[in-house]
């Protein structure tokens, strides 16, 4: 079976040069036949002579800007049916293609998605990707450090998103739609779109006996900042509940805790730095902006799922199943030490299977 390995990148060279290895290697010891590519976003810096002087072997795909959603066009002309999706700063265990696609090619699976157990560039940090769902203020968050997550780490099952690093189904990915471009230039995109693949009754998988190694926000840092960052996060968390939240109890709950966040910022506003003094105002109106200009160009952004062709498209079959997803991904759940996959989210038999902690990998994680 053909897998491709796609790397994003984004004047990444740095990162190409410490994790592209570790990602050619694990190609290398598949079962599977794996084609490797970088999907260079346009880079001004030396990302793309480096690649043809040091991995000829890597194909690179040259792609605008465009974030997650460069995958999208890209994964529609792939010969193969498994994509793995991976940032430039994200290593690979030798071991994790042949068993991250695993429950992709189980036999009557609805697994679009798997995800691999991720640690920090530390190897001893754990990052995810055991997502859970919970709310803060009327927000949603997508978390793999929920209260009581340790306890469940090892614990394969079910997973709300996966960010860094994650396998499709290439079919499956191209009938959701892919990332949506609502979100650019980043962030949410991958919660977007796990839900939508959970309306159509699909489900992600965590698989953790497959590893991988994650720095975080190298690229966005740096071209955004920590605040930067986070102003982007709060503004697609509010496209996110706007596209896709109908549940009145979720509707409710947001608007409520959307008006306390602000009460609460013009309470404090005298004794905050400029900087920080409208942070949910500022997100509002960017995120109102953000929103006219997709819905205004028509074409751009995905609708989330809801086609006629969908059983749950029907409003009361589309809230039910929203519902399901906020309480089949509650921290309470997902804490658990045993996760038995239920209903459409049978599948592969190491889903049930608990894996014991890895030591951590023999290379190098720092030149």
């Amino acid at each position: 079976m053909l897998v491709h390995l796609l790397i994003l990148n984004y004047n990444g060279r740095s990162l190409l040069a410490e994790c592209l290895p570790t990602v050619v290697r694990a190609a290398g010891a598949s079962r599977h036949r794996c084609d490797v590519a970088v999907i260079d976003n346009a880079s001004t810096d030396d990302s793309i002579a480096w690649l043809a002087r040091e991995y000829p072997q890597v194909r690179v795909i040259r792609r605008p800007n465009r974030g997650l959603s460069s995958y999208n066009d890209v994964v529609a002309t792939l010969p193969g049916r498994i994509a793995v999706l991976l940032n430039n700063d994200v290593k690979l265990d030798e071991q994790c293609v042949d068993r991250l696609v695993r429950p992709l090619v189980a036999e009557r699976s609805d697994c679009y998605m798997t995800a691999p157990k991720c640690y920090q560039f530390d190897a001893t940090s754990y990052e995810g990707f055991r997502t859970a769902i919970l709310w803060r203020w009327g927000l949603v968050q997508a978390t793999a450090l929920f209260p009581g997550h340790a306890q469940a780490i090892d614990q394969p099952g079910p997973t709300a998103s996966a960010g860094a690093v994650m396998a499709v189904d290439c079919r499956k990915f191209l009938e959701l739609g892919g990332f949506d471009p609502l979100y650019l230039p980043g962030r949410l995109e991958d919660l977007d779109l796990s839900f939508r693949a959970y309306l159509r009754g699909y489900y992600a998988c965590y698989v953790p006996e497959a590893l991988s190694w994650h720095r975080g926000m190298a690229t966005f840092g740096a071209c955004f900042g920590r605040e930067g960052c986070d102003r982007l996060a709060l503004r697609n968390t509010l496209l996110f509940q706007w596209k896709n939240l109908r549940h009145p109890g979720h509707v409710v709950r947001a608007l409520l805790g959307l008006a306390l966040r602000g009460s609460w910022e013009i309470a404090v506003s005298p004794w905050r730095s400029p900087g920080r003094r409208w942070t949910l105002c500022g997100a509002m109106a960017e995120a109102i902006r953000r929103w006219w200009a997709v819905r205004s160009a028509g074409s751009d952004g995905v609708d989330g799922g809801d086609s006629s062709g969908d059983p749950f498209s029907r409003p009361a079959g589309r809230v039910r199943r929203e519902w399901e997803f906020f309480t089949r991904f509650s921290p309470e759940k997902m804490s658990l030490p045993s996760t038995q996959p239920a209903g459409n989210d049978l599948g592969h038999e190491a889903l049930t299977r608990v894996v014991p902690r890895p030591a951590p990998p023999e290379f190098a994680f720092h030149k």
